[in-house]
């Protein structure tokens, strides 16, 4: 757990959900907590030296650029297991790669821009050693995505579904090439100084106030989610991160998922399909700073959800965390030698 005092802390919980789209978007935090924009400046740039803040910049929805994603649940041989996430990790498309307890022992997620097949991606991994079994799991409804990790111990959230559903414009969105443009500038981690968007605007050739303007748009018709930190959950002490997986009648399914995305402790909420080995159709992250913490948690949201079979699955190694770099061009390949078994 890296050091932070309390005021480090309330900073990271304002600038993980809301920051302010203006020319001098640290004024006006250090208004927000009655302090100058230095010592702004200066505690977001000791965090990201520490490794706390990992990044300041848009999250866009991958579905709504057009790009096809799933999760992919893998069953690994033990002795094959980091040579096969190693081999996947190198998938530009792959985000989130972890090990988890269960007999499917690796999970990730797997992005392919417009024009891509995304079980075409995932069949190049055939090839790899000790690969007993693959379980596509893509999203067939979504519940909620947004992470935020409470950073302030004594104002824990109670465990009940308070939080309200953002609600965006349907418009379909399909990228033009100034689109793309703006948004491979919008995804680059922003620089800690007085007038951070200057230097995007100059080089997408537009004024600030159109770059804010835009900007706004997106954030309307949900391209992008938010413009936000995006903090590293193992240096904060967020260590057990639990996807909790539900089996959930199908005529309820809507509603359970609806109420799991309300619980501002859960991050991310979908329905997924189901297989023979696989029974669980709603999948739900939380992100605790113990076992015990995340085991009482899930028994809470249990209790008020009515859904008796459940489990969590604990992930416990990182192969890869990451954001999906959008619109830029990267290839893909395995390495020429697969080891001897």
């Amino acid at each position: 757990m890296t050091s932070m005092d309390e005021s480090d802390k309330e900073l990271l919980n304002e600038i993980q959900w809301t920051f302010p789209l203006v020319t001098r978007p640290f004024d006006a935090i250090a208004e927000k907590f009655n302090t100058t924009p230095e010592l702004i400046k200066e505690r977001l740039n000791q965090l990201k030296e520490i490794g706390v803040l990992r990044q300041l910049s848009a999250i866009f929805d991958t579905r709504k650029l057009g790009y096809t994603s799933s999760l992919v649940a893998m069953e690994i041989e033990d002795d094959k297991l980091e040579y096969v996430a190693s081999q996947i990790n190198r998938h530009p498309g792959v985000s989130h790669n972890y090990e988890r307890d269960h007999q499917f022992n690796l999970w990730f997620t797997l992005a392919v821009p417009p024009g891509a097949d995304l079980k075409d991606e995932l069949e190049k991994f055939n090839v790899l050693p000790g690969i007993k079994k693959v379980r596509m799991l893509p999203t067939l409804q979504l519940f909620k995505i947004g992470v935020k990790l409470d950073m302030v111990d004594d104002k824990k959230h109670k465990v009940a579904p308070t939080e309200e559903k953002k609600e965006v414009k349907n418009i379909k969105f399909e990228p033009t090439e100034d689109d793309k443009n703006f948004i491979r500038e919008l995804q680059k981690d922003m620089e800690i100084i007085d007038e951070p968007f200057v230097k995007a605007a100059k080089n997408l050739g537009i004024t600030e106030e159109e770059l804010f303007k835009k900007m706004k748009y997106y954030e309307e018709i949900g391209v992008m989610r938010r413009f936000a930190a995006i903090l590293r959950h193992r240096q904060v002490g967020f260590t057990a991160n639990g996807m909790i997986v539900w089996k959930v009648p199908e005529d309820r399914i809507s509603k359970v998922g609806e109420t799991l995305g309300s619980f501002p402790q859960v991050s991310h909420c979908y329905e997924r399909p189901t297989y023979a080995d696989w029974p669980y159709n709603v999948f739900s992250m939380i992100h605790c700073k113990t076992h015990d913490e995340a085991n009482e948690m899930a028994k809470t949201i249990q209790d008020q959800i009515h859904v008796d079979d459940y489990k969590i699955l604990f992930s416990s190694r990182e192969f890869k965390k990451t954001r999906v770099e959008y619109f830029v061009e990267s290839s893909f390949s395995l390495e020429e030698k697969v080891p001897a078994s």
